[in-house]
């Protein structure tokens, strides 16, 4: 039996016949796609020219006062991070260490993936060891060295621990970050500085020798034993050969030999 063949399709009917049925959404999509293009592009270039603003604001900036400046006005850009960190430097430099803090506080907060936010932590440490408050700069450079093990800022902070421990004649402690330094960070340019600060530092305290332990002798040795060490106590004597001093007298000469044996000596 004869099989009927496959209607006949005309991919260009089809086609023509899909747009008009699907008109208005595709011309939908097509103008949000190009809305989406045109909002991007615009959003490119207004922050291109307004981080090429900001970074020539702080070209011209030299003061506190224009750092401060950037900051509002271009809070989110790049320059403005910057110009936190050189508003801290310059608060630094007026011994304002207290407000530098807080400004480097506030970059933290605001940039906290920033690649200098480390850097910042070392300048908050050093602001309080300046002013003052040695246990607290300790525990910040500790905290440092523990968040940022891989940061080149590391080895410093361990190197500014060895510092305020010498001060405070904690030599030991002070001896075992150097050798941290030396381990871990050997290639570092802060490995000679801790090589020469471990050959001057000098332990706290030297061990005392402890005294072996005395042997112990059987109950029915003790008593000759003892004896043997007074004997050996005792002082020793000179011996001197004694020779009896006797008075010398009258020395009654000898008669001489006489010719007979047995003969007695004649009298004088």
């Amino acid at each position: 039996m004869p099989t009927a063949p496959p209607p006949s399709r005309d991919v260009a009917l089809e086609t023509r016949f899909f747009l008009e049925r699907f008109k208005k959404e595709i011309i939908a999509v097509l103008i949000v796609a190009l809305l989406a293009v045109i909002a991007f592009t615009g959003y490119r270039y207004y922050s291109d020219r307004r981080a090429a603003a900001a970074a020539a604001s702080l070209a011209n900036a030299k003061t506190a006062q224009e750092y401060q400046q950037v900051i509002d006005r271009y809070p989110n850009s790049p320059a403005a991070a910057d110009a936190y960190l050189l508003l801290a430097e310059a608060q630094r430099s007026e011994k304002k260490f207290a407000e530098a803090n807080t400004t480097l506080q506030a970059f933290i907060d605001k940039f906290p993936q920033h690649e200098f936010v480390s850097t910042a932590r070392m300048a908050m440490a050093a602001n309080l060891e300046s002013m003052g408050r040695s246990d607290e700069a300790l525990a910040a450079y500790q905290q440092i060295a523990t968040i940022y093990p891989n940061s080149f800022n590391a080895p410093l902070a361990l190197l500014s621990q060895v510092y305020i421990l010498k001060g405070k004649n904690k030599n030991d402690e002070a001896r075992r970050i150097c050798e941290t330094i030396l381990t871990q960070y050997r290639t570092s340019f802060w490995a000679g500085q801790a090589m020469q600060e471990l050959r001057l530092l000098k332990p706290s305290s030297t061990p005392v020798p402890v005294a072996p332990p005395a042997a112990t002798v059987p109950p029915f040795l003790a008593p000759r034993r003892q004896h043997r060490l007074r004997k050996a106590r005792r002082p020793r004597k000179a011996h001197h050969r004694q020779t009896s001093h006797r008075p010398l007298g009258r020395v009654t000469p000898c008669a001489p030999p006489s010719a007979g044996r047995g003969l007695p000596a004649l009298p004088h």
